[in-house]
């Protein structure tokens, strides 16, 4: 029977159904799986289903001779050597479009909790700092009739904007690609330099797929460039920013504060953030509900189960591989 490795813990269903089929085992610690363990779990496994949080490297790949699929547990794939997948002729999939309203919700709770400063609120209010109401007590701002500044704009952006058109908020958005004139207007977003984004932006937002190229798309320069009363919002990936310039603006108030779910380092999170207040700090939670997490597990399912029965992925991210 051929053998199949999860990588660690994932919705039960999915897990069931792939044990019809195959021989499965999981990674059941607590904490990430070590590179030892993901070694031993896949050295004779036909196919692996891993977390984003797992580096699947060249040398990995290599002490798996019989690996088939590589099912990544995620919209992106960047933890994945895909060019080494690829000569070696394994597809890797990744599970599109099921995170698109878990994260864009998830951009729109960071976007309101800093504007609205909830998380300073909710840490008072515990500490017993709420003595009664008062005109000028721990005041925000208003998200309605801002401008909001979208970068990417994808499946996650778009859905991202068609929340903000409830907020009657000026979009504009800076892509790869533009957008056609239809669904410009269909979102009211108008495509805009990167520089414009960042000068005319009361709330910027990642929304891209992480490349290289795209390695500290915000540091000092960017910052500065900025309004005072500016918002920084990252629901993508955490090399994006710059975080420890992102540190230093948010303490000198050279932008108004930060909401984060990924981070530079990830897991770690940097101590000069974790001392402000005027960043939110989420343990990434973008597609983290039971639905998303469900469609997921069961999209990496599929897939492990369609190419270890002899036929194409459903989601392959390098088509090479059947050329």
């Amino acid at each position: 029977m051929k053998k199949v490795f999860i990588s660690g813990r994932i919705p039960v269903e999915a897990k069931e159904k792939l044990a019809q089929h195959f021989a499965v085992t999981a990674y059941e610690g607590e904490g990430l799986i070590s590179e030892k363990e993901l070694v031993e779990g896949i050295t004779d496994a036909e196919g692996l289903l891993c977390l984003l949080s797992d580096a699947v490297s060249q040398e990995i790949m290599a002490q798996a001779p019989h690996l088939k699929i590589i099912a990544n547990y995620g919209a992106g794939f960047n933890n994945i050597d895909v060019m080494a997948a690829t000569e070696r002729k394994i597809p890797v999939t990744n599970t599109p479009l099921v995170s698109t309203n878990a994260t864009a919700d998830m951009t729109w709770a960071l976007i309101l909790g800093i504007a609205r400063r909830v998380v300073e609120g909710d840490k008072l209010t515990r500490a017993g700092g709420f003595t009664g109401w008062a005109p000028l007590f721990h005041l925000g701002v208003e998200v309605t009739g801002k401008t909001l500044g979208i970068f990417g704009m994808g499946n996650i952006g778009k859905a991202v904007a068609r929340r903000a058109k409830g907020f009657e908020m000026e979009i504009l958005y800076h892509s790869r690609t533009r957008l056609n004139v239809e669904e410009e207007k269909e979102l009211g977003a108008r495509y805009v330099s990167f520089e414009e984004l960042l000068t005319e932006s009361d709330f910027l937002t990642l929304h891209s797929s992480y490349s290289p190229e795209l390695h500290h798309l915000l540091s000092w320069e960017e910052f500065r460039k900025m309004k005072k009363s500016a918002f920084l919002i990252n629901a993508a990936r955490g090399p994006m920013v710059d975080e420890a310039a992102l540190a230093e603006v948010l303490k000198a108030k050279e932008i108004a504060g930060a909401g984060l779910d990924v981070y530079e380092f990830e897991p770690k999170v940097a101590e000069s953030l974790m001392a402000l207040n005027n960043v939110i700090l989420a343990p990434h939670l973008g597609n983290a509900t039971v639905e998303t997490r469900a469609a997921m597990a069961e999209i990496a399912a599929n897939n492990i189960i369609e190419v270890l029965n002899g036929r194409q992925a459903l989601n392959c991210v390098n088509p090479a591989v059947y050329g």
